[in-house]
């Protein structure tokens, strides 16, 4: 488990608050304000979830080279706005957010932005009032920050589950839905020298 993982690597950071859904915003402060503490050099930052495929060296390759400033990608989400119903999970009341959209943002399962980004995203949000939906939240970081979303070309960064194809995901940023044995199972195979894949 996590406290193996911990004692081998040294990589868990812990503070103090409940681990739960509604509080993933605050989880990913951290995380940005762990960055600008201790990496502020970094020339970029990935937030992904656990149930995700990622490719980090096509995403090398393909967008972070050279290294870019105020940057962020990942999927983009537009003209999406607030769910008003207190039935819903992701309720946001008026008072909280008035607007009725939100602006560009990144889907949360997985987006990379430069390393100056965190410092800046981690101050604005001291001043912004928080939501549960983090995506959403650094989205509208960057909107008070007046910086924009990048966007990834369709299909780089997949919301929903593709059926694993070594040439496919080759080609491929992040695919959702893959659980950890899952991936333990592909990557193996997947990072075995490239079979010659026809475009």
């Amino acid at each position: 488990g996590w406290a193996l993982s911990d004692l081998l690597h040294h990589d868990i950071l812990q503070q103090d608050f409940l681990d739960t859904y509604n509080n993933l915003t605050l989880k990913t402060l951290m995380g940005m304000e762990w960055v600008s503490k201790h990496c502020p050099n970094a020339s970029y930052v990935m937030k992904a979830d656990r149930d995700v495929f990622l490719n980090l060296g096509y995403l090398v390759q393909q967008f972070l080279i050279p290294p870019k400033k105020n940057f962020m990608t990942g999927y983009i989400y537009r003209n999406t706005g607030p769910l008003r119903n207190k039935g819903y999970k992701w309720y946001v009341p008026h008072e909280v957010y008035p607007n009725n959209t939100y602006p560009p943002y990144c889907g949360g399962p997985g987006y990379v932005l430069s390393g100056d980004l965190a410092s800046k995203i981690y101050a604005v949000a001291q001043t912004l009032s928080i939501i549960n939906m983090e995506d959403v939240f650094m989205g509208i970081c960057l909107h008070a920050l007046g910086i924009s979303v990048t966007n990834s070309p369709w299909g780089v960064f997949n919301m929903y589950r593709i059926e694993y194809e070594k040439c496919r995901f080759s080609r491929l940023v992040m695919v959702h839905h893959y659980e950890p044995q899952q991936l333990l199972k592909l990557w193996p195979g997947f990072q075995e020298p490239k079979m010659t894949c026809h475009r």
